[in-house]
């Protein structure tokens, strides 16, 4: 069987790439420290040495539309290419082609199906930042292949977070029981408190401090439960219009499991969010 070699769950700044790769007069004064940081966090990937990178994340209206908006998606295809053109104009996110494992796809497909998930798949994704940007932090050189996994935490009527949870748990199963050698990381992003447009946008961190602080207990202590008491579908307008992308995060406790504490955390303010980094290895520390 395949072994869950790392969990990692990160917030996904599509700016991280120009910051870090901006020079003199236009880098900006947090670029270096976020460097270190995102440095630092790299590491913990690479030193559990996988194989194949299962990724969730969720796409920015740009390829899902209100004309048709699964819930939670599965990409199926042997290549995707990825990030889109307001990406490339807005953030400097270079255009990338991703090697697929369309064998683990159709596996988690066909056994998600079976276990009660009512899984939408596409062969033709194209991928946004959600799942470049980490692939940028963790793994630049973009040389493994990839299973996209897309959650809808977008378009009303959204999945309750408890389903998020449940399907991390699923997709954990599913990853230790394909039969298969292979190394696999699951590695999911998110949203701690983040405003978009609205008035508390842009301040010297995230609009909602206070739920950042108690996100990221809830998410280092495995502290599942704790989490869903307090987390609802309106209970997360409340620290900002697109803090719903929290529900990615759960998705990611549910693969580490109840109670399971992050092996490695760590967080950096920024001008209008925190950002967030966390590892677990199932396996025991690496």
């Amino acid at each position: 069987m395949a072994e869950l070699v790392a969990v990692i769950a990160s917030t996904h700044h599509p700016f991280y790439y120009r910051a870090s790769t901006s020079t003199g007069e236009d880098r900006p004064p947090f670029a270096d420290e976020w460097v270190r940081k995102v440095e630092a966090f790299r590491e913990t990937l690479t030193r559990a040495r996988p194989d194949v990178l299962v990724m969730v994340g969720s796409d920015h209206f740009h390829q899902l539309w209100l004309d048709n908006m699964p819930q939670f998606l599965v990409g199926k295809a042997p290549v995707y290419d990825a990030n889109w053109y307001n990406e490339e104009r807005e953030f400097g996110l270079p255009r990338m082609v991703l090697k697929g494992q369309e064998d683990l796809s159709a596996y988690i497909l066909r056994e998600g199906l079976d276990a009660g998930f009512d899984l939408a798949f596409s062969n033709e994704l194209r991928i946004d930042h959600s799942i470049t940007c980490p692939i940028i932090t963790l793994r630049p050189e973009a040389d493994l292949p990839i299973v996209p996994v897309y959650t809808n935490i977008f378009a009303p009527p959204l999945p309750q977070p408890k389903r998020f949870v449940q399907l991390g748990r699923a997709i954990r199963e599913l990853v230790e029981s394909w039969p298969s050698e292979q190394r696999v990381a699951v590695i999911g992003t998110g949203h701690l408190s983040l405003e978009l447009g609205g008035p508390r946008q842009f301040g010297p961190h995230g609009p909602d401090p206070q739920f950042d602080q108690r996100a990221v207990e809830w998410i280092s202590s495995g502290d599942i439960e704790g989490c869903l008491a307090e987390v609802t579908l309106d209970s997360l307008h409340a620290p900002g219009n697109a803090t719903h992308g929290f529900m990615d995060f759960m998705l990611m406790m549910g693969v580490a499991g109840e109670g399971q504490k992050a092996d490695y955390v760590d967080t950096y303010d920024l001008f209008h969010t925190m950002e967030a980094y966390f590892t677990w290895y199932p396996g025991g520390s690496k």
